[in-house]
């Protein structure tokens, strides 16, 4: 089984000032798939957090981690780069795959910076903050999903 660990990365939700919608969104899209939602968190936009959150939730055995927010061009938007600062390496056909796919949507996709990479023993996927685009993007990517989480991980895969 796939164990989840969903981060919404937003400074106004991590304080209260609006409710979470991208998180039980995602939540919801693991849900449809079988996926054992392991860890939730809200953080603001902050690169430390961000990174600290990360590694806790792979070091708790989460094989997958989804992030929702913080992947424009906005000042504070930093998941990117706190994602880039821990990785041990990325995994650049998610982030043009999701970016491809999205274009058909919306011309705003190309703003994107989603991305997916190995951090510690997880695959870690940055996904859009609107809901709908996140749940879009996972859709997008999943069936790459499994065998990277095994690969991450260093299990047996069948390729």
């Amino acid at each position: 089984m796939l164990t989840v660990g969903i981060i919404t990365v937003s400074d106004r939700a991590s304080a209260g000032e609006y409710e979470d919608h991208g998180g039980p969104a995602v939540r919801a899209a693991c849900e449809e798939r079988k996926w054992e939602v392991q860890s939730e968190a809200v953080v603001p936009d902050d690169l430390e957090q961000i990174q600290r959150t990360i590694r806790a939730f792979s070091a708790q055995g989460c094989g997958l981690i989804l992030t929702t927010g913080g992947t424009g061009i906005a000042e504070r938007d930093v998941t990117p780069e706190a994602i880039r600062g821990i990785m041990r390496v990325e995994i650049p056909g998610f982030g043009e795959t999701m970016r491809m796919r999205s274009l058909e949507i919306t011309p705003n996709a190309i703003l994107s910076r989603s991305l997916a990479a190995v951090v510690d023993s997880s695959l870690v996927i940055a996904l859009p903050g609107k809901p709908s685009g996140a749940v879009e993007c996972l859709g997008f990517v999943e069936g790459a999903i499994p065998h990277s989480v095994k690969l991450a991980r260093k299990e047996p895969t069948s390729c």
